[in-house]
């Protein structure tokens, strides 16, 4: 099987409908990729991948993506045929009137469109206020109920943004899409394991790459995971939100798109490892990779747990700057995901973790 290029890996991985509780897609389509880049790989009751390089006699380092995307469940099919529902994950509803959605239905998926009352209909007050989500809607074309069922759709179905994914900007240097987070991080993950895997004999650590899956509801999978493989350190790989847009001063800015992927100090859940993030930016230094500091506490990710389980894990994250997250057009730049393979890449075959 040809084996796919970074920018056409994470275009397959957005594209896929995959929220929190339904990443079956995403996992079948990551083990697929991994199957033959690794020593051995399992898939635990939550539904996280845990796929191990190495003999299982030195150092063990777990590396984490989560594969599950933001998104919605129905929670009303009503007379006239329209969808309600809640959302799954930190969803702004500024960001839902008008969106493109895709439902899953045991056939495939359903499009539609989300609803709300139009701006003419709209009494000044209601015009200055962000939407309830009870007031919104998927409208699928329907005009009864019972042609939802026909669909098989129902309550408890899901539904994710429709969104294209494509590159644009100067050279083609920036990426949207739906999804970016955390598929770009799932994508960071398989591109090191394809690298490491034919120079495993020569790593100084045991790595266990992790899919894991529920973060956007709870952060429940990365957990088990890491309860499972009880490492004794940990490297997250995510996205963060930046605020590098116009009217922002420099102060305020979280991380800067197209200066590398951006190193945690410290979020809402997790304090990490400084002598980690020193060995990181140690190396950056060395290998003259582009990285950088993130300038905001703010969030979190599957850290906040992994760094409590078992007898304690030393834990690092290194997120892709990222704008307009959970939103149907996120964006990235491709020099971030590229320094983050190549600076994760470097830090892994070194000893210098063996060494803190």
């Amino acid at each position: 099987m040809k084996k796919l290029d970074e920018i056409e890996l994470l275009r397959k991985l957005c594209l896929l409908f995959g929220p929190s509780g339904c990443e079956g897609a995403v996992s079948e389509f990551i083990s697929e990729e991994i199957k033959d880049c690794c020593d051995s790989l399992k898939k635990d009751r939550l539904g996280n991948i845990i796929a191990h390089i190495g003999s299982g006699s030195r150092k063990k380092i777990m590396l984490s993506a989560h594969m599950d995307e933001v998104g919605f469940m129905v929670t009303e099919v009503t007379d006239e045929g329209y969808l309600k529902f809640d959302t799954v994950g930190g969803i702004d509803n500024r960001v839902l009137s008008g969106k493109n959605v895709s439902v899953e239905t045991k056939d495939g998926t359903v499009e539609g469109v989300i609803g709300s009352k139009p701006i003419h209909l709209k009494k000044s007050d209601e015009r200055e206020k962000v939407p309830k989500t009870s007031s919104l809607y998927i409208d699928i074309g329907l005009s009864s109920k019972e042609g939802a069922s026909d669909l098989g759709i129902d309550v408890g179905s899901y539904a994710t943004f429709s969104s294209e994914f494509y590159e644009f900007g100067k050279d083609g240097g920036k990426i949207k899409g739906k999804a970016l987070d955390d598929r770009l991080g799932c994508a960071v993950l398989i591109l090191l394991m394809r690298e490491l895997y034919g120079i495993r004999d020569t790593l100084p650590y045991d790595l266990y790459f992790c899919f894991t899956v529920r973060e956007e509801i709870g952060i429940s999978g990365a957990q088990v995971a890491a309860q499972t493989i009880m490492p004794d350190m940990a490297i997250v790989l995510e996205t963060t939100a930046v605020a590098d847009i116009a009217g922002t001063k420099d102060s305020a800015k979280v991380a800067i798109q197209g200066e590398g992927g951006a190193i945690s100090l410290m979020d809402r859940s997790t304090i990490y490892d400084r002598p980690m993030v020193d060995a990181l930016l140690a190396i950056a230094g060395r290998e003259n990779i582009p990285v950088q500091i993130k300038k905001y506490v703010s969030g979190g990710n599957d850290a906040s747990h992994i760094h409590k389980s078992g007898v304690g894990v030393r834990t690092l994250a290194l997120s892709a700057p990222t704008r307009y997250l959970h939103s149907p057009a996120c964006v990235v730049d491709k020099e971030d995901y590229f320094s983050m393979i190549k600076l994760l890449s470097a830090l892994l075959v070194s000893d210098v973790l063996a060494a803190i």
